[in-house]
């Protein structure tokens, strides 16, 4: 094993079936060919090269004339990553319409437009697994829209919201995250790159731009405004907008994988009977899916990085930057792939333990109410002086282990003032969590305007 893409024991956790497929060797031949056929069917109807050599080349440019392996060892010899094909088509082609094969192009024209070609299609299945995410998102805000649960914040809990809202969060955010992901051919970054040696169609003269829109249009792909080929911006962008969207489904990772613990018990990740979690605690579920789902940020961050570095282009062209988007793209797509499929699977079938949510709520006597409480006092006896009288009163529940509102009723400001029961009306969750069931129903209205 070199790649645990490559691997057949561990690929499952890192990647998916569907976008393997789009980065195996074969389909890449398969699209290079395409783009050698599709170039000479073009030039032939142009009269570039004659009609006749420009449909041999077309008949003979398929995968299944092809043999992997020997493309693979002639690179190798020649150190050349697309001699090989070019050499394997000529021959195909026969001595005379051999000699129009990958006519005018240079090597970098049909790599460059061979790895847009798969990238848009690794990216129209990502999309496709973003609005399956969104789909469950919705789904699971609206059921869980008034569960309440305890907020927390520095790790800390801090007053009651409901998991509706924490679902409602992560919407709206994920909401952002596929605007993104279609803004991108909306943007034009699936765009081919088919101008020669150094982008002026030096070897076609004044047929190369027709040549680039015609093929690049038959390709499905944008046709670029100049060359490309120093220019490596959309590679990063898109680089960059899957980072930023796998950046929330760590996050989400983590906050599962917190709620989870055995101590706060508030969600447990799908679990399936036989399943083991451990080979020598045979009582343990750990969270496994939820921590393949954080885990795969962190390479993905450092693949963004990583493609960053490859707008530092040399000249007209170079390959030592070049060569970081044959890593990256098949290893951002994959891993990217992989949490959008699991993160979707794992909140549809979510096990949400409400009862343990309100029981954590109850675990701090009432200090979870000290905001309210602090308010509702303050419209008697001042805000700031009511902060400071919570505040010995929390302080002092927690450091001798008593009943908060216990201990604020002792209070001589709060006896003349308040009834006990009052106080301990202000002590229920599902009147502390302020416009959160509003705003809820406002991002499920914004998702409903997805057309998907």
């Amino acid at each position: 094993m070199v790649d645990v893409l490559d691997s057949i024991l561990m690929q499952n956790n890192f990647s998916t079936e569907e976008i393997r497929t789009v980065w195996t060797d074969k389909n890449k031949i398969a699209k290079q060919l395409q783009i050698e056929a599709v170039l000479s069917m073009v030039e032939g109807n142009l009269g570039v090269i004659p009609a006749s050599f420009a449909r041999t080349i077309v008949e003979k440019a398929k995968i299944k004339n092809f043999d992997i392996a020997t493309l693979a060892k002639e690179g190798a010899n020649k150190r050349h990553s697309l001699i090989g094909l070019i050499n394997s088509l000529q021959k195909l082609a026969g001595p005379k319409a051999g000699e129009y094969v990958h006519f005018g192009a240079t090597t970098q024209d049909i790599v460059d437009t061979g790895i847009m070609l798969q990238t848009k299609e690794a990216y129209q299945i990502l999309v496709k697994h973003s609005r399956n995410l969104i789909l469950v998102l919705k789904k699971q805000t609206r059921k869980y829209r008034s569960t309440i649960m305890i907020g927390r914040t520095h790790g800390i809990q801090a007053i009651p919201t409901t998991f509706g809202f924490k679902l409602a969060v992560w919407l709206d955010e994920a909401l952002r995250n596929h605007r993104r992901l279609t803004d991108l051919e909306k943007n034009n970054i699936f765009t081919g790159n088919l101008n020669g040696a150094v982008g002026t169609y030096a070897a076609w003269g004044k047929e190369g731009p027709e040549i680039e829109r015609q093929v690049l249009e038959k390709l499905g792909l944008d046709v670029p405004n100049i060359s490309w080929q120093s220019s490596r911006d959309r590679f990063s962008e898109i680089a960059v907008v899957l980072g930023i969207y796998s950046g929330l489904l760590g996050k989400i990772g983590h906050e599962l994988f917190n709620l989870m613990k055995t101590e706060v018990d508030e969600i447990r990740e799908p679990f399936k009977k036989g399943e083991i979690g451990s080979s020598t605690m045979p009582q343990k579920r750990n969270p496994a899916l939820i921590e393949g789902l954080a885990s795969l940020t962190h390479p993905i961050f450092k693949d963004v990085e990583l493609m960053l570095e490859s707008l530092l282009f040399d000249g007209e062209r170079d390959a030592i930057h070049w060569r970081n988007e044959w890593i990256v793209l098949p290893e951002i797509t994959s891993y990217l792939d992989a949490q959008l499929k699991n993160a979707t699977y794992i909140l549809d079938n979510l096990y949400v333990n409400e009862k343990q949510m309100i029981h954590n709520i109850e675990l701090q006597k009432g200090l979870p109410f000290a905001e309210k409480i602090m308010f509702n006092l303050g419209k008697y006896i001042g805000k700031q002086t009511a902060h400071r009288l919570v505040y010995r009163c929390a302080m002092e529940a927690i450091e001798k282990e008593k009943n908060f509102v216990d201990i604020l009723f002792d209070k001589e400001e709060i006896k003349n003032n308040f009834s006990k029961k009052e106080i301990i009306s202000w002590t229920n969750p599902e009147r502390d969590i302020g416009s959160a069931l509003e705003k809820i129903d406002s991002i499920l209205k914004i998702s409903e305007k997805l057309n998907f």
